[in-house]
């Protein structure tokens, strides 16, 4: 495991330098130029070139890219063009953000989704295994920007029940310690604090946790489908052991390989790819940040900000690997 672990920790490392690369090279191919954006729309030609001098954007590409390597290995991502802000504060503050709001549209996606599969599966072409993948159908193929307006239009304008953006009131004060907001209001003892976040938490989740539920329900139907079929299944039914004693100790721990590597990889990317949610609802994430430094031509933070999301990616999906040898006794690392 050890040796396994050490592997892929080398293997995370070089997937984060092609990264940088191709990251890099992607951002100087786009149309646009990050000094006149600074310089405004008027400013003369001089001005740019001295802005550009002072950026560095006059000297060629691959030296441009070792300057900003070897601030990667150092550990300091940069600092913002537009507001001179170090981006590796930046995204650690804002970090806490997106993985709150991660973590609760995936408990919602499991909520609704894995017990949905489950059913299902059990239920195989009965009005609830239809009415299941129907929805899951419709989850599917909903854009999420379009759910997250209609959510804040019914929920947040028309019915007035829920905050329509942000992560808290503006009447509310917390005292940030982890800049986790429900672990913070918990720390301080602050009830009117942790019952404002999880409401402003409820809308965004919703929207952000719909695909993932239906993938989550299209993925456990298929995965318990391929387990109900197998002989010791059918011989622990034949002992006489209830239904649900069959599906809990046998079915479902067998089935949960490829439901784990579907849970944690769209947890990875909800959390890299929360852009349209986040926007939608002025949610102060990685995915608004990265938004605002695309139109502001801000090299260093969307270089930043991608090569901070493919470590997180990277980090989930070897977490995950890990987590097999532990549900699966059959499986070893070498």
């Amino acid at each position: 495991m050890k040796n396994y672990i050490l592997r892929r920790v080398l293997n995370l490392f070089f997937v984060l330098f092609l990264v940088s690369i191709i990251i890099f090279l992607l951002l100087r191919l786009a149309p646009g130029d990050p000094a006149k954006v600074i310089a405004g729309e008027h400013a003369s030609q001089e001005i740019i070139e001295e802005i550009r001098i002072r950026l560095g954007l006059d000297k060629p590409l691959i030296t441009q890219y070792f300057i900003w390597f070897k601030q990667i290995l150092r550990g300091n991502l940069g600092t913002s063009i537009q507001s001179r802000d170090s981006i590796m504060k930046e995204l650690l503050l804002r970090f806490p953000n997106t993985f709150e709001l991660s973590v609760f549209a995936m408990i919602f996606a499991g909520i609704i989704g894995f017990p949905a599969g489950i059913i299902s599966a059990v239920r195989r072409y009965s009005f609830l295994d239809y009415v299941s993948m129907f929805i899951a159908l419709i989850g599917v193929s909903m854009p999420v920007f379009w759910l997250g307006i209609m959510l804040l239009m019914v929920f947040g304008v028309k019915l007035d029940l829920l905050p329509i953006g942000g992560r808290l009131s503006v009447y509310i004060s917390l005292k940030p310690i982890t800049h986790f907001y429900l672990i913070d209001s918990l720390i301080t003892l602050n009830g009117r604090a942790f019952f404002d976040t999880l409401k402003h938490l409820i809308l965004p989740s919703i929207a952000l946790g719909t695909i993932p539920m239906a993938f989550l329900a299209r993925i456990t139907r298929s995965s318990m489908l391929d387990v109900l079929h197998q002989d010791y299944i059918r011989t622990a039914k034949s002992k006489g052991l209830r239904q649900s004693i069959v599906i809990r100790k046998h079915a479902l721990k067998n089935a949960m390989i490829p439901i784990l590597t579907t849970a944690g990889t769209t947890f990875a990317l909800l959390m890299g790819g929360a852009i349209l949610t986040e926007t939608v609802f002025s949610w102060p994430g990685i995915g608004t940040y990265v938004v605002q430094a695309v139109y502001a031509r801000d090299y260093p933070v969307v270089q930043g900000s991608v090569l901070f999301i493919a470590f997180l990616i990277a980090i989930t999906n070897l977490t995950v690997d890990i987590l097999y040898a532990y549900l699966d006794p059959r499986i070893h690392y070498q």
